[in-house]
């Protein structure tokens, strides 16, 4: 038996001890060490009729106890088979604090009494000040409402919606762990989910100073090629998208007691998918009883209501405080970022406007120049006091991100330049001043011509709300939209558009069919997906020999399923198996998975020089592989990375990716390959492994000027402006016939990450069905008249020998 905490019974203050047997509930009262209390704290003790014996059974007859600064409720389970006394079952229902910490500070003796249920170790002092700024939440007052639907949920599903920066992020989370302590973690850990990487490691890390826990250990997080938890972890924050490929991977719901899903209204394709595949799963019928929770903003909570049918619903209460003043600007500016700054400028100088500004821009480009913009100029202005503090906040900023929640100088004013991703996710209850320019850029797939183009579109009503309540407070701020009221009503829609209408649904067609393997039924969508879009995912899945005659996930799909890659490049991957090229393939899926190399064009002739080193002959393919072994020779010296404009925590990034990806294919089984990287054997069978899964992705010169036609749609395109191919010297010609990454329709309609390619080559290794299905062109008709000629000699031999020309081409199709 191990001491747990106090319990305040009438007016003493007894000690609480947990027998082996009931590891997490009392089995034993020990009145030693017992004290009178002040009257007014005896009232308070007696708020409650209780009574409690001393035994391994531990009958309570109350609906609520008061244990160590929190209520410990208790509900009613059953009646014992041999008796009619009724049975209870203790449900911690708030995070354990000293039971004299409400009304006044405690002494060295009583604060010793204080210790934490998750660890067993005494709270710090540092708990004591956050549990107070916990309080104060909105989110606080409907704690006991929340508790009791989670209880008692007919459907087992609690929907749980409020207005960003009222604490449902941080707060629902620990009392779903601390509901899961009472049953002892049956199923395994309570695990929330996050639309954004970044938001579930900042989540984690702000939780687990709140509960006064250990970041890695009790508390830990799981975003791609970082996984920050042990064999102790009790609540995980995660990735929507990683945990939908684990529930994908394994027969039924998963391993969680409680899950959460966060920032529903966001409406990622993992986070929709999810709720699906849990809709008609029984939970209450489940082993271990377990619990859903899906947190949204009130906007969306009408049909999150008629997804879910009878599911109980808490709306948490609007924060008190005034209204934002809101300004509008007549016109939209032609120019955001110097539109912006100049906002910035003006509320700088204005001695009645302190407090930091939030500064929404619709771009990763706009936030940069923004910054710099802001460094340059808030460092000359005459204003008392240091300069403020300007700071960037978008997915670029890995870790760094951390920083605008550090505590600084309170005379030191922030300025926090971001788009999209602070909508609903990163409050910062620092924030005063809010400039919202109403847009946003987008990037949205189109099935047809399977490209992506990047959009920029006005904001959803929604997301206009979630920014204006950013300003809301103790005093009120304001918010400055740099737009008219009418574009706000006459063309922004009422709620962010869902991601599975925006992009390439060939990654969750995979997925879903894994599903159907482990477990064969029906998913239902919050919106379903574009039957164009499905339709174009499945005869890519087909293309790549993912799909059995049925439809079902092949041999080689559901390898395909495995890897954190999209399908073309799995299959690519797994060809190099074929073709010895793994080690040069491994590199090549990391750094165009996480690393895209040269984002920008050289800032000087010093620059130009560096880059053009590290440019490989056979193309950007060849480049991406060049640099990441330069990186790595360079001890991974982010000052070499500056100096050659390349992003040092993406080349991380994919160092730790190709690190996941090797594991992941040594515990598969897949072979691997000695670096041969260079020798003009590797050339070619690297060239044949990405044309295994990108044969789709071919495009042809037809005039020799560097325009580039499509094989699968019309669309002429462009190499882009940090291809090699443009960097080289004149007379230079453009390859004839390339392979791409990526084709995005923008102001230039660019290919990206360009290599060339011989057609015979892909009259080789694509398969015969798939050329005869391109559309009527002079390339269809140049490569099917290759392959004619291909077949011609072929005849005349035997059949093992035909088999044997198209054996390396045909092995993993």
């Amino acid at each position: 038996m191990h001491f747990i905490s106090t319990v305040l019974l009438g007016s003493h203050m007894l000690s609480v001890v947990a027998g082996a047997g009931f590891p997490w509930l009392p089995s034993k009262v020990n009145q030693g060490g017992a004290k009178r209390l002040h009257p007014q704290k005896q009232a308070r003790g007696l708020e409650l009729e209780l009574s409690l014996r001393v035994g391994p059974e531990l009958p309570l007859y109350s609906r609520q106890v008061w244990v160590g600064g929190a209520w410990l409720g208790v509900s009613r389970t059953g009646c014992h088979p041999d008796t009619s006394r009724s049975c209870w079952q203790v449900l911690w229902t708030a995070t354990m604090a000293s039971g004299l910490a409400e009304e006044s500070e405690p002494s060295l003796g009583e604060s010793e009494l204080a210790v934490n249920p998750f660890d067993g170790l005494p709270f710090s002092s540092c708990y004591y000040e956050l549990l107070e700024q916990r309080r104060a939440l909105p989110i606080w007052a409907a704690r006991f409402l929340f508790l009791e639907h989670l209880e008692s949920s007919p459907t087992g599903v609690v929907l749980v919606s409020g207005e960003p920066g009222s604490g449902k992020s941080t707060q629902i989370p620990q009392w779903c762990a601390e509901f899961a302590l009472a049953r002892g973690f049956q199923l395994g850990q309570v695990t929330v989910t996050q639309p954004y990487p970044l938001a579930a490691m900042s989540l984690a890390s702000r939780v687990a100073d709140e509960m006064d826990l250990t970041l890695g250990h009790e508390i830990g997080y799981s975003i791609p090629q970082e996984d920050c938890t042990g064999p102790n972890t009790m609540l995980r924050f995660c990735w929507d998208r990683l945990l939908l490929q684990e529930v994908a991977s394994t027969r039924g719901p998963g391993a969680w007691t409680v899950l959460i899903l966060d920032e529903a209204q966001e409406r990622s394709v993992a986070s929709d998918l999810l709720q699906g595949l849990l809709r008609d799963t029984r939970l209450r019928n489940l082993p271990g009883d377990r619990r859903v929770v899906v947190v949204t903003d009130p906007a969306l909570e009408p049909k999150l209501q008629a997804f879910w049918g009878s599911s109980p619903i808490v709306r948490v209460p609007r924060e008190p405080g005034g209204s934002p003043t809101l300004v509008y600007r007549d016109t939209v500016p032609t120019d955001l970022v110097e539109a912006a700054c100049q906002a910035v400028l003006e509320l700088c100088q204005r001695e009645e406007a302190p407090g930091d500004v939030l500064v929404y821009l619709p771009s990763e480009e706009e936030i940069s120049l923004c910054c710099e913009s802001l460094s340059r100029e808030l460092g000359m202005l005459a204003i008392p006091g240091p300069p403020p503090r300007v700071l960037p906040l978008h997915p670029g900023c890995g870790q760094a991100i951390q920083a605008v929640y550090e505590d600084t100088d309170m005379s030191v004013r922030k300025v926090v330049v971001t788009h999209w991703l602070a909508d609903f996710s990163f409050s910062l209850p620092s924030i005063q001043h809010v400039i919202d320019s109403g847009l946003e850029l987008r990037s949205v797939y189109s099935p047809r011509i399977r490209a992506e183009s990047q959009v920029l579109r006005p904001i959803s009503k929604c997301q206009a709300e979630a920014r204006l309540l950013r300003a809301r407070g103790f005093p009120s701020g304001s918010c400055l939209r740099l737009y008219s009221k009418s574009i706000l009503e006459l063309e922004a829609p009422p709620l962010p558009r869902p991601k599975v209408f925006e992009e390439n649904l060939s990654s969750l067609v995979l997925l879903l069919r894994r599903k159907q393997i482990a477990e064969p039924g029906e998913c239902h969508f919050l919106d379903r997906p574009a039957p164009e879009a499905l339709m174009q995912a499945l005869e890519d899945l087909d293309y790549l020999a993912a799909l059995d005659d049925d439809g079902d996930l092949s041999d080689l799909g559901i390898i395909l399923s495995e890897f954190p890659l999209p399908p073309e490049l799995a299959k690519a991957l797994l060809a190099s198996c074929e073709f010895d090229c793994v080690d040069e393939m491994l590199t090549l899926a990391a750094m165009l998975t996480a690393a895209p190399g040269f984002t920008r064009p050289p800032l000087c002739a010093e620059e130009a020089a560096l880059r053009r080193a590290l440019e490989h002959a056979d193309g950007d393919h060849s480049s991406l592989i060049q640099i990441y072994e330069a990186f790595v020779q360079s001890g991974a010296d982010e000052s070499w990375c500056q100096a050659r404009g390349l992003n040092w925590a993406a080349l991380c990034q994919a160092r730790k990716l190709r690190e996941e990806l090797v594991e992941l294919m040594q515990r598969i089984e897949l072979p691997l390959s000695q670096p041969a990287f260079g020798s003009e054997q590797n050339r070619r069978d690297l060239q044949k492994a990405l044309l295994s899964g990108f044969f789709l992705k071919v495009a042809r010169d037809t005039d020799g000027t560097g325009n580039y036609l499509l094989l699968t749609h019309k669309h002429v395109a462009q190499l882009s402006p940090c291809c090699s191919y443009r960097n080289r010297r004149a007379p230079a010609q453009p390859p004839a016939w390339v392979i791409y990454h990526s084709f995005s329709i923008s102001k230039d309609n660019c290919l990206c990450i360009v290599s060339e390619i011989q057609p015979e080559m892909l009259v080789e290794l694509a398969p015969p069905y798939f050329l005869s299905n391109l559309p009527p062109s002079e390339s269809r008709d140049f490569l099917n008249q290759l392959r004619e000629g291909a077949a011609e000699p072929t005849s005349a031999q035997t059949d093992s020998s035909s088999a044997q020309e198209y054996g390396d081409g045909c092995v993993l199709q």
